[in-house]
Order: structure tokens, then sequence, then C-alpha cells
């Protein structure tokens, strides 16, 4: 038996490894040449130490309680020279890829569609250009050279990992540089993409989920929720996608599709603009029932521009609104702000 292992490092680069049955994730990363912290390597010091966002894994008791203290191991805190993984995991390393030999992965891949939605959105298909897909976790990005420019634009996936065929839904932007090569792009056009990034991924679900979505910064919860669909999750979840104008709502119809599939889902459109006719208008935050929050036992999820991030995080403050956990992701139109929480 192998398990996936993707390392999540400080810099925002995720690198994956696969982990043997009975096999320290310590010797597997070395295997893979990714050269994680260690000193000892005997359980003694606690440079190893990583923090474990979902997985189960068998630590033994061979280490001492000076290196990782029992309270830290019920937070979730791992020592790599002495974890062995009984499934797929996911460990946030605490320093950069840099700092352990390594970096950031390319790979190339082939346009094979091109589905441009009014004048909001496009959405983009890739076949990679390689016999297995490249691993990411669900919500993460890549940076996508834009052929003749010189430029790199980043782009969450909107396909589930492990798919060979990947998609992104891309905003278009008047005269950007991305949205002028689209306008010509054709299906067999080849583009390179460095990734995967970013640390706004799903984590291991354990109780209800709250995904608020800004225009194009729906593309991470299509991709989060075909995860959940495929593991046939039967937690809560309430989406509430927020766009400007009437033109912006996109991909409604694969949302609907998202609703049939997971029994537990539901979802809101909202629209800002005052001459909308849509039923509701005004800001997602003018739009969430108290019960959606099921009073903190939350985990919130929120990707969209800049204003709508911080509008978000002032209702949570002004109202007294505490989440289990709160992950947020900031972009703007020409790249994805690294940064989440």
């Amino acid at each position: 038996m192998c398990y996936k292992i993707a390392l999540n490092f400080e810099d925002g680069v995720t690198r994956f490894i696969g982990c043997n049955s009975g096999e320290k994730v310590l010797d597997a990363a070395y295997r893979a040449k990714i050269n994680l912290p260690m000193d000892c390597s005997d359980g003694v010091c606690g440079t190893c130490k990583c923090r474990a966002e979902s997985g189960s894994y068998d630590l033994g008791d061979d280490y001492i309680e000076d290196a990782l203290t029992a309270d830290e191991a019920e937070s979730g805190l791992v020592l790599t020279c002495q974890m062995r993984a009984t499934s797929d995991c996911v460990l946030s390393v605490p320093t950069t890829s840099l700092a352990c030999k390594t970096g950031h992965q390319k790979f190339a891949a082939t346009v094979t569609a091109v589905t441009p939605h009014q004048d909001a959105a496009i959405v983009i298909e890739l076949e990679v250009d390689t016999a297995s897909s490249p691993a990411f976790l669900p919500g993460q990005y890549v940076n996508i050279d834009v052929p003749g420019y010189g430029q790199s634009r980043s782009y969450s996936f909107s396909s589930a990992p492990g798919d060979q065929r990947l998609a992104f839904l891309i905003k278009r932007i008047p005269d950007g540089a991305m949205s002028g090569w689209l306008a010509g792009a054709k299906p067999g056009d080849k583009l390179d993409l460095i990734g995967p990034l970013g640390s706004f991924y799903l984590r291991e679900v354990k109780r209800p989920l709250l995904f608020l979505a800004g225009g194009t910064g729906l593309a991470p919860f299509l991709s989060m929720l075909e995860t959940l669909a495929r593991a046939e999750s039967d937690q809560a979840i309430h989406m509430i996608y927020g766009v400007t104008r009437d033109l912006d709502l996109v991909l409604v119809d694969e949302i609907e599709a998202y609703a049939a599939r997971l029994p537990n889902f539901n979802f809101t459109t909202v629209v800002a603009e005052n001459a909308s006719s849509h039923p509701r208008k005004g800001w997602v935050t003018q739009h969430m029932p108290e019960e959606v929050l099921h009073g903190g036992d939350v985990d919130v999820y929120l990707c969209g521009p800049p204003p709508m991030v911080d509008a978000v995080r002032r209702h949570f403050d002004d109202n007294g609104v505490s989440p289990n956990s709160f992950y947020y992701e900031k972009f703007t139109p020409n790249a994805v702000a690294k940064e989440a929480a």
C-alpha cells in the first residue's frame, strides 16, 4: 500500500510524495529528494515537527515528550521521523520549499476547449501532456504562462484532483493579457503551468461547511464540491455566491447539479447591482442566515476580491461570529494573492 502525502510549505508550494505502508514520512520525503527539517531522526530533538491537517497515521511510542508532548500530539502535531501514514495525509511544513531543497513543479498542457460566458468569464479546459494528471488539493491554484506576453497569471482549479482534464474559470478583463490571448485561443494550443500553489484548500470535513464565493472566486468551490460529491459527503454545506451584475452569475447550472448529487448541499445567489432584477440584491453578508453558521460549529471558506473578504471579516467581528475555522483567499483580476488563514 502506498499513500499520497501532500507537503504544504510556508511559501505556498505543495509537493506530493508517495509513502509506503510502514515507511516513515521523513524517509519517504528523502527518497523523493525533499529534505524535510531534521536533526536526530530518532524522536528526540523535535526538529522535524509538522502539523497534520488531515489523514490518519501512527506515531508509535519511540519518541520522548520533550520532542512532542501529549498536548501537541492531540492538537495534530507530528514528528515526521516517527510518523507512519495509514491513509493519504496533508502536512503543513513550517519552513519554505527552498529550505527543503525543492520548489515549484512545472508541467505542460494542451487547450481542448475555450467556452465564453457572456462578457463575464471564460472557461478554459486543458489536457495534461503527461501520462498522469498533476496532484493538487481542491481549492489550490497554478500559475499559467500567457503565451507571447512574457507574463503569468494565477488561476484556481475548478476541476477536481485526479482528472486528466483541467478546468479554470477566468474573469474577462478588458485589455487583460490572458483575456487578450484567450480571444484567439483554440484547441491544440500549448500552455505552461507551475504549481500547485496555495494554502486555501479543503481540509478534512468534520462539521458543517459555509462556502462564500465572489465572482470567479467560484472556481475553487467547484473543485471542492466535486471532491465532496465523489466522497458522497453527507455533511451540511451552504454556499452563498455573490456577483456584481446579473451577467456575472455563471455556471449556476453546475452548482444546481451538485445540489442534486449532495443531499445536504444548498446555495443562494446574490447580485450587488441596484438595477438588477435578481430576487436577492446586495452583499453576501446581507443574505447569511443565522442557521448556516451553526452557532459557530462551522468551517467557513471564502474566496473573492479583497473588498468582499474584508467585508465578511468585519461582519463576523461586528456580530461576534467565531466559526470553528475560517479560511479565506483574496484575489485581484490579474493574480491570486497568496493570502489565506
